[in-house]
Formats: structure tokens, sequence, C-alpha cells
């Protein structure tokens, strides 16, 4: 019988003391395009993603932050561990200059990494600079991080949960939340406290590289992050563009996951300076 080895199942790599990385990755044409996920995620929610770039012939790498799906946590969570572990990563695997692709609470990540690292391009998705947590989600999570996260070991929970994060209702999705349940350990709920009073333009008052070519995307059923939003953030980058699809919620990656690869290869094309 043939087994499929899946890309997605990726490697361990031990990056530095006390931290193993769940990382899966692929040689290609440069610049490598880096899945940065967002936050309770892991590397599963660019799937629809990491295959069609994979396919497409570009390089791309994808893993868990420390503290999610299979990686190591951390004692303490900061954006800086994370930007360093991103790092070493690309040493490790000999990439400069590559196009991050973030989500949600993955977008700070980038932001800051591109701050200080020469970068290819960005590709925002759902995730900004500043007031990312809306009113409901610091006490929602608190009481998943205390308890409320037990309930998803009850049957049918998961299954109420997945029903009322997306309208659609595809096999697209179902992959999806059967590979992206609700985390059920105490460090992803953690993890997420780094992003809660995150605002990109008071930690850099000087801010720099800001030509950096940069798409943005929003979706019009997405509560956390609006397309004025979305607006925003486009607007400080000199070589920006901003999609936004109306019919797509927070997760629009995998909910419009053909219009979405479409628009990311369509730009990856178009920007200047392209190894």
């Amino acid at each position: 019988m043939t087994v499929i080895e899946d890309a997605l199942d990726g490697s361990t790599i031990h990056l530095r003391q006390w931290l193993n990385l769940q990382v899966c990755h692929s040689s290609g044409a440069t610049p490598a395009v880096v899945f940065i996920h967002g936050g309770t995620g892991n590397r599963f929610n660019f799937r629809s993603q990491y295959e069609f770039i994979q396919n497409q012939g570009w390089q791309v790498l994808a893993y868990d932050l420390a503290g999610h799906g299979q990686s190591s946590p951390y004692k303490h969570y900061s954006i800086g561990r994370h930007c360093r572990d991103l790092r070493r990563l690309l040493q490790y695997f000999g990439i400069d200059s590559p196009i991050l692709c973030c989500h949600s609470y993955g977008v700070p990540i980038g932001l800051e990494f591109s701050q200080h690292h020469q970068v290819s391009g960005l590709i925002a998705i759902a995730g900004g600079t500043h007031d990312l947590a809306p009113w409901w989600e610091i006490p929602l999570m608190k009481f998943m991080a205390f308890g409320g996260r037990y309930l998803y070991y009850l049957p049918g929970v998961q299954q109420i949960t997945n029903f009322f994060s997306t309208s659609y209702r595809n096999h697209v999705m179902e992959v999806f939340f059967a590979e992206n349940p609700v985390p059920k350990d105490f460090a992803s709920y953690k993890a997420l406290e780094i992003f809660w009073d995150y605002n990109f333009f008071a930690r850099h008052p000087l801010l720099k590289n800001l030509h950096i070519p940069v798409l943005v995307i929003t979706a019009g059923k997405d509560p956390m992050f609006t397309r004025q939003m979305g607006d925003d953030l486009a607007r400080h980058f000199v070589n920006s563009t901003h999609l936004h699809f109306a019919n797509a919620g927070h997760l629009v990656m995998a909910e419009q996951a053909d219009l979405v690869n479409s628009a990311i290869a369509k730009w990856m094309i178009s920007i200047p300076d392209r190894h």
C-alpha cells in the first residue's frame, strides 16, 4: 500500500535549549514564503496556501509558534522571542529576505520582524498594528485558560464552536476544523496575553522599512479586524494593496482559499525586486 506523505506533517527542529519547533519546509524559487499563524492556531491554518505556493514552485516554510501546536512552550512569552525564533529558523534553512504571510496575531510578529530584518514583502491577513483584541476576547480567553478549555473534552462542544466560527459548510472547512480544533492546553491561551496591549506605533515611534510591499487582506464578516482597520494598516506603507472579501470571516484564508491563493500569487508576481 502506498503511503502519501503530507507536506504539513513536518519535522521537529531543536532550535535552542528547551525549545523544539514543529516545522514544514519545501525548497523552491525565491523569495521564500514563510507562514506565521495566529493565536491558538498552528501551521495547519495555512494548509491551502502552503500547498498552493509549494505547487507554484516557490520555497515555503510553515511552523508552529512556541506554545502552539506541537512546538514547545515558553516559560515567558514575548513578541521578541517569537521574532528571534523566526530569525534562527531562517538561518537554519538559509532563507534570506522572505515574504512573511501572517494571520491575525501573527501579523504583529511579521511587523516587528520587518522592522529589524530584511523582508521582500508582507502579507497581513485579518491582523494589524493595534486594537487587535475585541472587548469579549480577553475575558473569554482567561476563562478558557483557567478551566473553560476542559469543556472541549465533552462530545459535541467542538462541533458547536465550529458551527458558529464560520458560515461556510464545505470540505475545506471540515478539513480546517479537523486540523485546527480549539486547543485544550494552557500554553495556547497564556501565549495570547502578549498581544492584548500591543501597539506597533508605541513600540516604534520612528518607523523603518515602510517601503516594503504589503498585501493586506480583510473580510466583511470578521468581528475582530475590520475593513477600516485594514485601510489604516495599508496607509502606513508606500507600496500597499488592500483586498477585502465581503463574504468571508476571520478565517478568510480557508473560507475563500482559491480566491486568496490567486490574489497572493498575482501580488507576488507584481511586487518589485523579486529575486
